[in-house]
């Protein structure tokens, strides 16, 4: 945010908890106040997750997304658990990110912006407050940084402490892959350190490899020419995560030296979700006052005199890389909702990154009770996606998504087809169903044709 912006935020009474003024929509019941005021007290004291600068260098990144210099690739999982905090997960949900942008940047001939959907997505909204079984009625799981997801009264408790738990395991997911991608992780010599072992028979596991041969071959010989070459041994990673809990958000809000303004340093990467996107709501009025960049996202019931006004509230001076629109429409409702909006934006001329996200509008229920996304439906909003951003003369300048490199069997269809029988051989996700390792580097591959000439 520039100067201007930031004096437009002061200027207006914005504070880290202005919002408490607003109608705050998703936000657990806490029974004692006190125990709430202790636990953000103790956060607010606690070291950030996140520097200022690396928030400003994603959000210069943005800006040149935005200008089709870059392409963004933001992926992670529905909602992160306390217990997944482990190497194995950590590392193989980086693998996959690093090797879908090894296919897009060998694809689309640009650098890829990677954002991981973890590091602090511990919460999710909810339908409803309450969940009923057998008769029995208790509040709903809202994610580990609220409450437990097994069904007693206490784990159902909303319990404030699960924030400060929230922020030390998010710390330890940070520290950790900062530290794979310092030590060489990423390095481009071997991409061999990315590899799932459970995908050796995957039937994209050969065109992979091929893609990785020829890469590594171009690599070597302009070693040869030219020596060793700088950034290739490591790439920017940065983090992102549905700001919800706007206790949790507000504690690490801070002031930093030499910049003004305020920063969220829980995250470089907050977004609004569909269910608080209200103009006068609360989850607005706090992201309209933080200088990181932000995105909304925005659902098939959106029309462009609910988008534009959003638009201005929250990026008023239009600034570069400031705003991301994640559009999450749903294969049949994507080319009947998108295009309205897209001219409405065009024509007032404000600068936004056009983003996809195919998963959340292709959630359905099977007959097995289990929540599931068929591949089909995924690839065919994606598909519709650039075309209807061609037809109107903007640009799809990235995807989110919903993945995992563990070896799950939560969407239907893809490389190995998997049906609905499959989803109990191995169905792992608390809340939403995962793209796996197959699936995620399909639809990769899917982008890179998409993108330099059509799908056939």
């Amino acid at each position: 945010m520039n100067a201007n912006a930031s004096m437009f935020t002061e200027s207006t009474g914005w504070t880290p908890d202005s919002w408490q003024q607003r109608v705050a929509l998703q936000q657990p019941l806490y029974e004692n106040a006190e125990e709430l005021t202790q636990a953000t007290t103790h956060l607010s004291n606690l070291p950030p997750l996140v520097t200022s600068w690396e928030v400003l260098a994603l959000k210069q990144a943005l800006g040149e997304a935005q200008e089709g210099q870059r392409f963004l690739l933001q992926g992670g999982d529905c909602a992160e658990s306390f217990a997944d905090c482990t190497s194995p997960v950590i590392s193989n949900r980086l693998k996959v990110l690093l090797q879908m942008s090894l296919v897009l940047v060998h694809g689309l001939k640009k650098p890829v912006l990677r954002v991981g959907r973890f590091a602090g997505q511990y919460a999710k909204p909810r339908s409803t407050d309450t969940e009923t079984r057998d008769g029995v009625t208790l509040p709903s799981f809202r994610g580990d940084v609220v409450n437990g997801p097994e069904f007693t009264p206490a784990a159902r408790r909303a319990d404030p402490q699960r924030l400060i738990q929230a922020h030390a395991h998010s710390a330890l997911t940070m520290n950790f892959v900062r530290a794979l991608i310092d030590g060489g992780f990423a390095d481009l010599h071997h991409p061999e350190y990315w590899d799932l072992a459970w995908v050796e028979h995957s039937p994209l596991a050969a065109e992979y490899r091929r893609m990785v041969a020829g890469i590594g071959d171009s690599l070597r010989f302009m070693e040869t020419l030219a020596g060793p070459i700088a950034g290739f041994t490591r790439v920017d990673f940065f983090t992102s995560h549905e700001a919800l809990l706007l206790h949790y958000e507000q504690a690490l809000t801070r002031k930093v030296p030499r910049h003004r303004g305020w920063f969220n340093l829980s995250t470089h990467f907050p977004w609004i979700g569909m269910r608080t996107a209200a103009l006068d709501g609360a989850h607005v009025e706090y992201f309209r006052g933080i200088r990181n960049p932000i995105a909304v996202k925005v659902g098939p019931s959106v029309k462009p005199d609910q988008l534009l006004p959003l638009i201005e509230a929250l990026n008023p001076q239009d600034e570069p890389g400031r705003l991301t629109l994640i559009h999450r429409m749903g294969n049949a409702q994507v080319a009947q909702a998108l295009p309205p909006l897209l001219d409405a934006v065009k024509r007032e001329g404000r600068r936004v990154l056009w983003v996809a996200d195919p998963m959340h509008g292709n959630t359905e229920t099977t007959s097995n009770g289990y929540k599931t996304r068929r591949f089909d439906n995924i690839r065919g909003e994606l598909d519709q996606a650039f075309d209807i951003h061609a037809a109107a003369g903007t640009r799809l300048g990235g995807v989110h998504l919903e993945l995992t490199g563990e070896d799950v069997t939560e969407c239907m269809g893809g490389a190995r087809d998997l049906s609905e029988a499959d989803l109990d051989r191995a169905y792992k996700s608390m809340v939403d169903p995962r793209l796996n390792y197959e699936q995620s580097l399909e639809l990769a591959m899917l982008i890179v044709r998409k993108s330099v000439g059509g799908l056939g």
